[in-house]
């Protein structure tokens, strides 16, 4: 009887979290909320009077205190713990919360990259560095468990900068501390599909508006989700920056004139979209 019972009640739940024919879902995440005072404000903004609907969240990052007073004030924000193993901007850096020399360069920061660009001085790759999985799972843990003390009801962990792309180990190892700390949710196997909102030559708020407005508005029945990284035009976010992005303070403004526009929401409201969070999306 029990066992009909658990049976049953999967069926129903699958029923409820199934999607409907001729449904449209979009899941709009930004990234990097606690590396800027900026960034605080533009992800919050995007979520209270815009369409994302997670938020991924660097505990390293210099306004984490401020990031997680703002999370709790909106617990309606999905939440990520967004891994962090690199420090890419020049007048700006972050260093681990634990112990690990082998991640980090002579002055304690993180490396800039994982791997080495050509128009970055050599030495300033985590690929190249003399790495330790053991330090790295030590760092890891130490990010996952502040999050989750500050922030009880994150919902998943994924990697800044793809950083699990540096060794096939690595990638093992977010895997596993994923599902052992239940924070495993990856919308590309739940059937989402990656889309852009824009095109790389839609640089001005306006191009970009336009193009996300077009494609809204012809997306076919399915389940999609987009990335970017929401920032506001101001001081602090024009000192932020590395050799080969250099207008980061303009570029994601955009993205925040993007997903808070009422040209953009009401494309979405006419076309019956359904906004959802990473959580929503593993129900």
């Amino acid at each position: 009887m029990k066992n009909t019972i658990v049976i049953l009640l999967l069926v129903i739940s699958n029923l409820i979290n199934s999607q409907t024919p001729g449904e449209i879902k979009l899941l709009i995440r930004g990234d990097d909320i606690g590396s800027s005072h900026t960034a605080n404000v533009a992800c919050i903004e995007s979520y209270k009077n815009g369409i994302m609907r997670s938020v991924e969240l660097m505990v390293p990052g210099p306004w984490f205190p401020e990031a997680v007073r703002l999370l709790n004030e909106n617990p309606g924000l999905d939440v990520g713990v967004h891994l962090v193993i690199t420090s890419e901007w020049n007048d700006i850096k972050w260093r681990p919360l634990t112990c690990c020399p082998s991640i980090t360069d002579k002055d304690g920061y993180f490396y800039p990259m994982i791997w080495q660009r050509e128009d970055f001085p050599k030495g300033t790759a985590l690929k190249d560095a003399p790495w330790k999985l053991d330090e790295i799972e030590k760092e890891f843990r130490a990010q996952i468990e502040m999050a989750k003390r500050h922030v009880p009801y994150v919902s998943h962990v994924n990697c800044h900068m793809g950083c699990e792309s540096c060794a096939p180990e690595i990638a093992t190892l977010v895997k596993r501390l994923a599902e052992e700390y239940k924070l495993s949710i990856e919308p590309g196997k739940l059937g989402y599909k990656h889309i852009s909102l824009w095109k790389r030559e839609d640089t001005t708020p306006e191009q970009r508006i336009a193009s996300a407005v077009k494609i809204i508005r012809d997306l076919k029945p399915g389940k999609y989700f987009f990335i970017e990284h929401p920032g506001l035009d101001t001081p602090e976010m024009r000192a932020i920056w590395h050799k080969g992005y250099e207008n980061v303070a303009a570029d994601r403004d955009g993205v925040t004139k993007v997903f808070t526009s009422s040209e953009v929401k009401k494309a979405v409201s006419e076309k019956g979209i359904v906004l959802i969070s990473y959580k929503d999306s593993a129900k």
